[in-house]
Parts: structure tokens; sequence; C-alpha cells
């Protein structure tokens, strides 16, 4: 059997990040985007982050802070409150701006106008007053620090460390340099490409072959990287206590003094080494802890710590204090490594090292009871932490703070935020202020402060440019924190050296994961900075902690199942995944709804009400129109409020039947239903408001038409050439004051409005070229970003005076220098050109995106010829379709390229501002446009191109309709997306979050004919489509997370979770949650063994465990406490043989649990059985049916049951290492009828009728077959090697059985039994017939039924979904030898010919390393990952590639689909 292996979710969380200026956007300085003409975002620095083989940049931004909910609604209600004062004729003028209306007696600046909306009234005693003086100070308005996504890439490999480095170019672009470790010996040096706005890669430097790697157990050794802060070389730790030392040249003194040979001198670094510590530096170096680069020395100089002689807690009588320190410098040129200090003595769990800076000088330890500071004199000064310090170690310490609580350092992470200031945050989130005392240069003590505030856990902890410390975490959230400095006066009585460290969580900002809002919910604006001063003569400085934005992650899947869920009046399957830890443990959700027997990652929504009066099965809009202020007689909108935005207040839609179709106008009832106010003959083809919303733009098939507010038609215009009708319009573009129409005959039709007449006239397209010119597609965008900008040829033959546009409309002289407008043509041999408004004049012209090519730049073309063929052309697969710009995003849109290509390609670029060309521009252009668009997104859909012959009305209603959307939405009020629909047989949504890239969700839909976000129902957060299901106004679900690359919704729960199952019979769910208690040890006779004897010594913990049955919508129904010392091991819904149904089998929750006693006494373990039954619910409750867990039964067990699952109706567990086959006697008892002498430690029983897989810890998998008569175990064949089974599940298609293993270092591996092979040993042993290697073990995994459309299927595939530790989901699919040939090939072209992020090998990434074999056993499962970049080439590449192994672009991107599509 063939599989293709694919990842359906990336890594969660963040485990290694490091701070630089990357990007050319951290060197402008300049406003905000908001506020700036400037066409560059202005960045403070970047962030980079990684997690397994996901990497990510991110930019930290300065946003304007959102606007207070309390005070929105204050200024609407103002805005309200003006209707009725509205001026009459001659009192208000346009003021030069073109901003709105002033009073000509008191006219002001915009400035003062805006400021004057925010002066409180004297009935405001409701709104907070630093609201009102923080906008009143608009001079320096109030910033919010955020993320901002930039770029990911998926690696072919696992990193294991980053870091910034500047080399010599650096000095020249004054960006760094990223460093990137991976897990087999590798280190890549990547950098910045303004070109193509991505990452490339400079070099990748490769240690695998070094004799340090060939042994045997490098798979349990961890590598880090560090970097000198002068960037003068990077370290690579390896196995066996060796570095791999890669230096880099800083200077031209470095070239002339390091290099010989002129020819390397184009490299920014010199050969790299490996230095082995022992041999090299010192032969006591052994067992490398962990080293670090010092600040502040003439040579790179490093901090090693080690253990020579090892010990552990039961040895520390023989061997404590084993821990050494030695700092040594590294000559590079001379290769000679002196040792500068040697510290002996330090405590055996001494965990990591930080380096202090060079004005405090040394480094601090990090151990299990204390933190430790050793400078360079040798001196130690140590504060415990606990009581414990003593008791492990002989090391002198501080004394133990009086009342101090009992601290764990173990997983703790630290950084510097001052120079003698250290944050310590400990695995449960919780920061701890430490303070360094310093006696002259000395450090004389360290002083530890209270808990300031709790984050997620840590993975890492880094001090980011200026004021900011990020907080990385692998299990949660990852935080950016501000620790900005405030001086503060202090009393004479208050001795400051006698006190704690100063740091303080500003008001507002508390972090408390008790409180998800406080902590995870709107970032809070900085506070401006105080003027008052208060006269004292002694200050001191205080941190005062603050929270700025976070990266949301779910953590580790513990566990899946997949539930049911309702949504509205229908079920939905739901995936469940327990994910987090500790106290942000929870459960995520992912919702799918079927279609077509398939299973779609849709975006959640539920319907809110049925609109059938409505209609629009060919069109529906939803437009906002007002009545006109009117001054000498002309229509002029009023002054708006430019925070809120009116809501809707008309709905119109279209049908083709009955022939020649109706439009409908709609408004809303006060019942909440539609009320059709007006019906027009004819199809509309599109509708806008116009004239500043005072009117209304609609286009029909034949003719144009201005209506009024109140649907009466004020102008119409009929699109005839004479006396002659022409072709239908079938498209148009409305962007106030403009209007573009596309016909069928491909002729097209440009009309501009006059706000002074209210009407609208033909606009002259004589500089586009022949009246006869056609096109294929068209539209227009307005520029809210401000990049789009056009300049003057000069070159160009006709001189133009003024750069500056010019403006033959009021409207145009209205938005001149804020938001300019643009008109963008595709002709049909694939040129797109963008022509300046009002004055058509060409500005940017190409010719790559025909076929998608990766950047598109101006080619400085004049207009294209057009000319009409004859016979006329026929629409080619590679037409575009639709072609759209409209910006994508959250808080800061940006503008986003959106093509669609017939054949079902969809192709979306990012627009940038591009650099002058240093080539001379002919001088045919009169016009430059200094864009350029970099793609991001590609994905190819199934389209079906029937063959209309028939015209008829029935005919254009069945025929879909392909749109690109553009909508605005605020599913919260706190937030508000940009984003586009795409309708048709494949409706998805494109959206984009702050902390995410640009995404295709589906719709969940089988087809959308009309779509149109609408406030008709003053919600901006209502859709109102026309899809299979007809007219229906939805909404996304609450809580949606977009920013996990799959939309998600998280059930916080306070706790973490370890198994969770649906039960099918009530539609339930139980989930085992674990916890901790204080654990104790007894003799014999009950006396206690131990107990502490101070109050800063504590009894160690224990995890525990309870089950807890859970509603549909996770309402918790009931639970079963287990003991202290017990959790859950297994957690399966089994059908057992039961007296109590007619059918005589019912479904049953199985636990298996683990019972501690202690290190001196073997575990012991239980089987529990229970069931869920119904109960009378209790009358004062809401609750219509009541459902509790009852244990039906309890057998203990001699070990500990690692696993269970059900067999024919019988319970399968294990105890130890046996296996036990049993039955449920009376429902009450369990009855063994057969068991098996097994492995070591099973870890995963599956069964499939009779047949049962075994996962053994050491001894593999073991594939074994149950019978009744007599009852016995036979085992049919085993893995006869060694391997560490986490998981095994049976994989089953097109009447072939596979078993599936992954081990615990992420190898995935496919067996088979063959009796009849010779590999087969006479059929005792299965055959492993490939060996996959998938980055990270999953211990949780589901099988779904995979049916394929139109296939008549015996039985359905099986798809095997599993859930790993790292958060990522995956899925392995079965696949047909034609398609895996195909796909296989595809494979090797794309590993050879394409450039991968880092220089990786994608298949030496993918092998597993086997000594039983003499080549590796690659072949039979296909890398998805390497596959799904095919539709990301450009058109050109996709076919050359699939030309040379003898197959079509069309066919590859069916396979691709097929495998894919389902869930």
């Amino acid at each position: 059997m063939q599989a293709l292996y694919q990842e359906i979710l990336p890594p969660s969380g963040v485990e290694f990040a490091t701070t630089l200026r990357f990007t050319p956007s951290t060197l402008v300085q300049v406003p905000t985007p908001s506020t700036s003409t400037s066409h560059y975002r202005s960045a403070l620095y970047n962030v980079v982050v990684a997690r397994a083989n996901i990497l990510r940049v991110f930019e930290v931004r300065e946003d304007p802070a959102p606007i207070l909910p309390q005070l929105e609604d204050e200024l609407q209600r103002r805005a309200d409150l003006r209707k009725d004062m509205e001026p009459v004729e001659g009192e208000v003028e346009m003021d030069g701006q073109g901003e709105g209306f002033v009073n000509m007696g008191s006219v002001k600046v915009i400035l003062d106008t805006l400021v004057s909306m925010f002066d409180p009234l004297p009935n405001d005693s409701h709104l907070p007053p630093p609201a009102i003086l923080e906008f009143q100070s608009l001079s320096n308005p109030p910033t919010v620090t955020r993320f901002h996504f930039v770029r990911e890439h998926h690696l072919h490999g696992t990193v294991t460390g980053l870091e910034s480095v500047r080399i010599m170019s650096s000095y020249e672009d004054r960006l760094d340099r990223l460093l990137v470790s991976f897990k087999d010996a590798k280190i890549a040096l990547l950098e910045w490409s303004a070109t193509v706005h991505d990452l490339i890669t400079v070099s990748i430097h490769t240690y695998e072959r070094a004799p340090q790697l060939l042994s045997l157990d490098t798979a349990l050794f961890r590598s880090e990287l560090r970097t000198d802060p002068a960037s003068r070389c990077a370290a690579l730790s390896l196995p066996k206590d060796a570095l791999a030392i890669l230096p880099f040249y800083q200077s031209q003194a470095d070239l002339d003094v390091m290099e010989q040979d002129y020819r390397a001198r184009d490299v920014p670094y010199s050969p790299s080494f490996v230095l082995d510590l022992a041999a090299s530096v010192d032969e006591h170096i052994r067992n490398l802890v962990d080293f670090v680069f010092l600040p502040g020395f003439n040579n790179p100089t490093i901090a090693a710590l080690f253990q020579p002689q090892q010990t552990w807690t039961g040895r520390l009588k023989e061997f404590k204090d084993t821990m050494s320190l030695y700092i040594f410098s590294l000559d590079l040129v001379s290769r000679t490594y002196p040792i500068i200090t040697r510290v002996d003595g330090l405590p055996y769990d001494s965990l990591s090292l930080i380096p202090c800076s060079s004005a405090l000088g040394g480094v601090v330890i990090l151990a299990s009871n204390a933190v430790i500071h050793v400078d360079q004199a040798t001196r130690r000064v140590a504060l415990p932490v606990n009581g414990w310090l003593p008791r492990v170690s002989d090391m002198p310490s501080l004394p133990t703070p009086v009342g101090m609580r009992e601290l764990r350092l173990e997983g703790a992470r630290m950084a510097f935020v001052q120079e003698r200031t250290l944050f310590v945050v400990l695995v449960d989130g919780t920061i701890i202020p430490f303070e360094f005392v310093v006696d002259g240069k000395m450090v004389s003590r360290l002083v530890m402060g209270a808990a300031l505030a709790q984050t997620a856990s840590p993975a890492i902890v880094q001090k980011a440019h200026g004021e900011h410390l990020f907080v990385g975490s692998m299990v949660g959230p990852s935080v950016l924190l501000r620790t900005a400095s405030v001086e503060e006066p202090v009393t004479e009585v208050d001795d400051p050296s006698a006190s704690g460290p100063a740091a303080v969580v500003d008001a507002g900002n508390a972090m408390d994961l008790d409180d998800d809002d406080d902590i995870y919910g709107t970032s809070s604006p900085d506070p401006l900075p105080s003027t008052s001063t208060v006269p004292s003569a002694k200050t001191r400085t205080v941190i005062h902690l603050s929270l700025c934005d976070s990266l949301p992650a779910y953590g580790p899947i513990s566990d899946l199942t997949f539930a049911l869920a309702k949504n509205g009046d229908r079920f939905v399957p739901e995936l469940v995944t327990a994910t987090g830890s500790g106290s942000l443990g929870g459960f995520t959700l992912f919702q799918k709804r079927p279609i077509w027997g398939t299973l779609q990652r849709d975006l959640p929504t539920r319907i809110k009400r049925k609109l059938h009066a409505i209609g629009g099965a060919r069109g529906v809009w939803s437009l906002p129109v007002r009545t006109a202020v009117k001054v000498n007689g002309v229509p002029y909108d009023r002054p708006a409020n430019p925070f809120y935005s009116e809501n809707d207040s008309l709905i119109l839609g279209t049908d083709a039947i009955p022939s020649p179709g109706f439009s409908r106008f709609g408004t809303r009832s006060p019942k909440g239903d539609i009320t059709i106010t007006t019906r027009v003959q004819g199809v509309t083809v599109g509708a806008a408001p116009f004239f500043l919303g005072t009117a209304i733009l609609h286009v029909l098939s034949n003719a144009i038409r201005v209506l009024d507010p109140d649907g009466t038609e004020r102008q119409i215009i009929k699109d005839m050439e004479g006396n002659n009708q022409r072709p239908k319009i079938k498209y148009c573009s409305i962007c106030d004051p403009f209007v573009f129409i596309l016909r069928e005959d491909d002729t097209i039709g440009l009309f501009i409005g006059e706000p002074e007449r209210g009407k609208i006239r033909r606009k002259d397209m004589s500089p586009m070229g022949e009246k006869t010119s056609r096109y294929i597609a068209g539209s227009f965008f307005t520029d809210s970003a401000n990049i789009f900008k056009s300049h003057v040829n000069e070159n160009a033959r006709t001189a133009n005076g003024d750069a500056q546009q010019s403006t033959s409309t009021l409207q145009a002289a209205m938005t001149a220098g804020q938001r300019t407008q643009w008109l963008m043509l595709c002709r049909p041999q694939g040129v797109v050109e963008i022509w300046t408004l009002p004055k058509l004049t060409l500005a940017f012209s190409t010719t790559a995106i025909a076929s998608l090519q990766t950047i598109l730049v101006d080619s400085f073309d004049p207009p294209a010829l057009s000319l009409p063929q004859d016979p006329p052309r026929k629409p080619q697969e590679l037409d575009i379709e639709q072609i759209l710009i409209s910006p994508i995003g959250e808080t800061d849109p940006w503008p986003y390229l959106l093509v669609f290509l017939r054949c079902g390609q969809l192709a979306i670029y990012q627009a940038l501002p591009a650099d002058p060309s240093s080539e001379p521009i002919p001088p045919t252009r009169t016009s430059i446009l200094a864009v350029k668009f970099v793609k991001t997104f590609s994905r190819s859909f199934e389209i079906q191109h029937p063959e209309e012959q028939e015209t008829s009305a029935l005919a254009e209603h069945r025929r879909v309709l392909r749109q690109l959307i553009p909508f605005v939405t605020s599913p919260t009020p706190d937030k508000t997306l940009s984003g586009v629909f795409l309708t048709g047989e494949n409706p998805s949504w494109i959206l984009q979050t702050d902390k995410a890239s640009v995404n295709v969700i589906p719709s969940g839909h089988a087809v959308v004919h009309a779509f149109t976000s609408t406030s008709l129902w003053d919600w901006k957060g209502d859709f109102l489509l026309y899809s299979d299901e007809g007219p229906t106004l939805l909404e996304w679900m609450p809580d949606i997370n977009l920013d996990m690359g799959m939309p998600s919704r998280h059930v916080p729960r306070g706790r973490s979770y370890t198994n969770v199952v649906f039960e099918p019979s009530s539609s339930l769910m139980v989930a085992a949650s674990l916890t901790h208690a204080q654990f104790s040890s007894y003799d014999e006779e009950g006396n206690e063994i131990w107990s502490p004897d101070a109050p800063n010594v504590s009894y160690p913990m224990s995890e525990c465990s309870a089950l807890e049955l859970f509603s549909p919508d996770f309402v918790a129904l009931d639970g079963y406490e287990f003991a202290a010392n017990e959790f859950v091991n297994s957690l399966a819904c089994v059908i057992l043989e039961t007296l109590s149904t007619e059918s005589g089998h019912k479904d049953f929750i199985a636990v298996g649990t683990t019972i501690n006693r202690g290190e001196d006494l073997a575990v012991k373990g239980a089987t529990y059985v229970f069931e869920i039954v119904e109960v009378v619910p209790d009358p004062g409750s809401d609750i219509k049916r009541c459902f509790k867990l009852r244990l039906r039964c309890r057998d203990e067990a001699k070990g500990p049951v690692t696993a269970v699952c059900g067999i024919d109706g019988y319970l399968v567990s294990s105890m130890g290492q046996k296996i036990f086959v049993r039955a449920f006697d009376l429902d009450e008892r369990l009855v063994g009828v057969a068991f098996l002498d097994v492995g070591v430690y099973v870890t995963t029983l599956r069964a499939l009728k009779n047949l049962l897989i075994i996962g053994d810890a050491v001894k593999s998998v073991w594939f074994v077959a149950f019978q009744e008569d007599p009852y016995k175990l036979a085992i049919l064949a085993k893995d006869p090697h060694k391997v560490c089974v986490t998981a095994a599940d049976f994989v089953f298609a097109d009447e072939q059985l596979s078993i599936v293993t992954c081990d615990e270092e992420g190898a995935v591996r496919m067996y088979e039994y063959d009796p009849q092979s010779p590999e087969s040993n006479n059929g005792e042993n299965l055959i492993c017939r490939t060996e996959f290697h998938s980055q990270s073990e999953y211990r949780s995994s589901v099988t779904i039924a995979r049916r394929m459309k139109g296939e008549d299927m015996v039985a359905p595939q099986a798809k095997l979904i599993c859930g790993h530790p790292d958060g990522s989901l995956t899925a392995l699919v079965p696949a047909d030898e034609a398609t895996f040939k195909r796909l296989h090939l595809l494979q090797g072209q794309l590993t050879r010919n394409v450039q991968h992020t880092a220089g990786l090998n994608p298949r030496a990434f993918r092998i597993v390393r086997n000594d039983y074999v003499s080549k590796p056993l690659s072949h039979g499962i296909l890398d998805g990952r390497l596959l799904m970049s095919f539709s990301d080439l450009p058109l050109t590449r996709q076919s050359e590639i699939t030309r040379q192994i003898g197959t079509e672009r069309i066919t590859v991107l069916h396979d691709l689909n097929e495998l894919g599509g389902p869930w």
C-alpha cells in the first residue's frame, strides 16, 4: 500500500525566537501609516519565531490605539443628535481638503474639527476622563504595540536554534542576518531580500559527517546555537562535548588577516571548524550542560557549564556539587583557547547560563534551588529560593529570606530587563524579579521580589529591542511585555537597597491567567508619559510591566476525537482536541461540514434566518444609502463620523427566472423580515452606493440607472450603439464616481459621475486605444494604503509640467492626495494594465501574470493591442476570469491582487512599493507606477465548464457565477476584518489577520451564487448569501480564531486533559483531566515515612486524574475523582456484551490507570468500567436532559493498565507485560477469557473485527488474532526489531491492509502481513515496507472513513488523523498505484529542481536511519508538504516539470486535490 503524508495544521507555539532588525521597514522612522503619506510601514524591530519545522517572521509596530467601545458609542450618539441640526442651503461650504462641511462663520483646520468631536458635553460624566484627554492630544496620539505577520516558511528540517548576526554587508544595508540551526547538525545563514520580499539563503553549513555524530546515541542529544555579541562567530553544540565554530568577517582587517585566498572574499565567513572541548581546551570538560558567549571581550569568549562527574539525588553522599564553570576565549586566527576562569563546586542541579552585561560582568547560573552569580574573579553569590539548597549542596549561599515561599526553578527561563534586574519566569508562567546589589564593582548580594504577573509556561525568554521582553511558550500564547523604567520618588524611611526589586504591573494591564481577557484580550494603549514632577531628594527606577500583544497558540495535542456538534437545526462533525497544559489547558474545536461524502475544513457559520422574499440567485447587494444634504441645489454628504460607519438600509436581489429576470429592492420590516418595496424587470449585474452614498448606481444587463434612495429612477442610460442593442453586460465594477462595464463580446464601457448634476455620463476612452479593443477582465480599486503613486516619466515625448494628477471633477478634487483610484484591465493575450484616474494614463503593464509568475513588475510597455478576431476568440483554460485588487487584513489592511483563472487556479499577490528602475524607461510611457506584486498564495480548484448550448432563462439560472467580492466585517465590536469572498462551486473566504498569512477557507457550502456583507440588522458581522440552501442570513460562530491556519474555537477549562472520547449513544464526551496533588509515602503500618520539616520545604507533587462528563456545548454534567496518587493512562469507548439492552451490546467507558506508590514500591493499576445513564434533572435547573457517570466495575491490577480497547464485545486491557481479554459478566465484574504475554510496556491497543495490534515501548508491534471457540489470542506475526512504538493503527484501502506505527523519533512505518513472502520468515514476521520521518511523534490518532465522490466503493478507505505533541495535525491518506507513481516522480523533480528555504534537502529529511537494510525504505509514503509546493510554481514551470515526467499539469493538480480534499 502507498500513502500520502500531509500536514493539516502546522506546529503550535514558540520554541525558539530571536529579535533583530531584519526587514527594511525597521529602518524607516516615519509616523504611523494612518497619518503618514509614505508608502512604507514603520516597524520597531522584527521577531522571528520557530517551532519544529515552521519559521515565522513578524514585525513589531506601534499602531494607533483602538477607540474605546464606550467612547465610540458616545460619538455615535452625538452624530445622531446632529442629524436634526443639518445645515440649510447657503450655510455650509466644502472645505479645501474635501473632508466635510464647515461653518463659514468659524472656519477651522481639520485637526480642530476632529478635536471638537471629542469635547465633553455637560452631562458626559459617564465617559472616562483619561480617554477624553488622550484623544484631545491628537498631536501625540496614543499607540499600542502589536505583532504583524510578514512571512512564514515550512522547512524541510527541525529547527533547534535561532540567532541574529551581523556580517560585513550589514554595515551597508544596516540589517541583521538570521542564523538557523537544525537537528541534523546544520546551520543556515539567511537574509531578507527586498526584491522578492522573502528570505533567501546565503549559505548552509553542515556537520552531520563529523565524527561526533556517528555514535548511535546522537538522537538523544539536543544541540544549542549561540552567537558572539559582536557577531564575530557562532557556535553550535555537537555530541561528545564539541562545538562547531563558524567565524564571520566584520571588517576588511579580518579579511586581510584570516583569508589567504582572494577567491573566498565573496563569502561573509571563513571556514568553520569543530572544536573538541576536552582535547583542545581542557580535558576536564565533559558532559556539557550549557554555554554562552560573554560580551565586552576583545576575542570571542565562552562560558561553559559542565559536569565532569555525573551524579543524581541518590548519590549525593558520594558526589555533591559536581558542576564546573570554565570561561575561555577563542583565538580564531591561531586556534588557541586560553582559559580565563575556573569555578568548581557548583550545585549538581545547575540548569542553564545567561551572560551579564559587560558593566556587571560574569554570568548567572540558574539551578533548581538557587540563582547564582559568578564573576570573572570566581566570586560566587548564591540566593536560595527554597529550603532545599543547604540539603543538596555545600556551596555557601545567602540566608534564605524570611517568609519566602518555596520556588521551583526546574523548567524556568530568565532574561535581564535592565543591567541589574533579572526576570525569572517559572514553569507555571509566574514572573519573579531579581535585583543585583553592587558594592563597588562586585555583586554583594541578590534580592528577590514578589511575583509580578503570570504568563504561559516559557520556552524562551528574551530581551527585545528597547523596553520589550518576549516570552515564548510551547503550550500557550507567547506574549510581548513592556518593561518601562520610570523614576519614582522615595521617602527617607524607605531603603531601596533593603527592599525587593522595584517592579510593578501597570494598572489595567494585570496579567493573570485566571482572567484570559486581561492578558490575551485587546491590547491596552501605552500610557502617556507624565509631565508632572514631584520634588524629592531621592528617586529610584521602577520597572512598570505591561502587556503589549500576544501570539496565539493552543499548545500540544494530547488526544483527539470526533464528536457531533449542533449547528442550527443540523448536526455537523467536529474534531475535538485536548490541548494546552496547566491553567491554559482545555479543548480546541475544529468544526467540519459534510459535502457529498467528504469533509471540508470550513469556516463555521450559523444561520440566523431564511430570506426567501429577496431571492438573489443571480446576485444580492446590501447598500447604505441616505438623504443628501444640498448646497445651492447640489447634493453633498454631511460630515461623517470617522470612527463609525452607517448601517445598510437597502437590500437588492436579482433572479434570472422568470424570463427576462427580476430585481427586487427591499428594506427591513419592524419584525426583522424583508419588505419588498420595488420590483424591476431585468437581471441586475451590479449595484453600489453612489454620489457619497446619496444615490444608487444600478447596472442591468442592458442599461445603467441612477436611483434615488427611495428607489425612484433619476437617470437611465441604455447600452446601445446607435439604434442597435449591444451585447449583454456580464460584469461591472463601481467605484464612486466611476463605473466600468464588461460585455459578453469582451468590449468595455466607462462612465463617470457628475455630483453637480447628480447624473453620470460616458467617459472618453481614446487614451486606451481602439474603441473595439477586447478585454476579458477588469475592475476599479481604491488605494487606502497610499502605496500606488504615479510619477511622470522625464523621458516622455509629451512633456507634463505638473506631476500631480489633474482632477476634472469636484469628487476627484475632494479625494486628491488621500485615496487614489485606479483602473485595472486585462487583455485577452494576458496583458494586465493599470490606468490612472480620472485622467486615463497607462502607469503599469505586465505580461508575467498570464503564467502567474512569482513577482510581477512593470514591463514599461505601451498600451497593448487587443483588436477583435475573426472568427471570435473562444475562451481558453488559462484566461483570467476574475481580477481584483482589494485590501485584506485586520488592523491595517493591505492591498492584494487576486487573480482567478478559468481553469480554477487562484493566485494572491501582495502589492509592495518597488525601487526605481535602473534601466531607461521608454518615452512612450508618460506615467510610471512604482509598485510590484509578490505572490503569497496559490491554490487550484476543481472547475467544471459544461458546454452551454442552451441560452434559456433556466440555463442562465443554473449557470455558476464565480466572482471575487470584497467585504468588511466586524465579528466582534473590537475587531474588524477586510477580506474577499469567492463565489461559485468552491465558495471560500479569503482572509488575513495580524498574526497569520493570507488564508483561503472553504465556506462549507456546495455552491454559493451570490454574496454580500450586510448591516441591515444593526450588526456588522452579518452576511447574506444565496447558496444551495437558498437565501440565508448568517454569521460566523462566536469566538472563532483565524490565526492558526485553520478556523478553531478554544474552550478554556483551567486544567489540562490527557484523554477525550465521544460516546455515540448519548452524544456526550468524557475527558480525563490531569492535576497535581501532594504526595506522601507510608510504611506497612500506615506511618508517614517523611514529612516537611521547614516552612520552605514541601511535599513532592504527584499527578492525579478525574473523569468529566461534558455535553456537546461543553457544560460539565458529572465527574469521578480518582485517588490522589492515581492517574489515567488510557480512555476508550468500548462496546461490551450486556443483558440490559435488546441488542445485547452497549457502549461503556473503559479506563486504565496507574497507582503511584513512590520510588520504593512497584506501581499498581486498575481497570474501570463506567456507564453513562440518564437521570431526572433538577427541577430548578434549565437542563432538560441530565446524565451521570455510573461506576459499574473496578478491577485492580498488579501493574499499570496502560492501554484498553474493545474487541467483539470483550474488553482488552494491558497489565504490565500481559494482555487480558475479559467479558463483562452481569454488568458488574470482568471475567478473563484469554491472555497473552507480550513485551515490556504496552503503549497501544487497536482492534479491527477480531484482529488486534499491540504496540510496545521496546518490542515494536505485534499482530494478534482473537478467537472465541476456544478462547485464544493467537500471534500472527510481529516485528523482529526493537522499536519504541508510541502509536499503531490499521489502514486499509482497495482490499489491502497495512499496519502503521510511529516511534518516539517521529518515524512512521508501514507494515504488511504477507505469509507468502520469503521476507516474512514463514509468516512469523511483519514486513516493514516503508519508513518515513514525520519530524515528531504522535500518541493520539483516529481513523475515519474516506469516501470518494462519484466512486462506487464496496468499503470506504481509511484515513488516519494524528495529533502531535508539538500541536501539529497530520493525516495519512492511501493512494492508488497510478496516482502514487505520478506523484512520486513529481516529488523527485521538486526535490532536485526547486530551491528550498535554507538550502535543505527534502529527501534527506524524510529518510529514517535503518541499520538492518542496505538502502532506505523511503519508497511508499509521499511528502505532502513538498508536493503542495507544486501549486505555488508559475504555470510555465509547472508545465515544464510535468512534461519531464510524462504527464500533464491538470492531471497532477487533480491528483493533489483528490488526496488533499477530504479532511
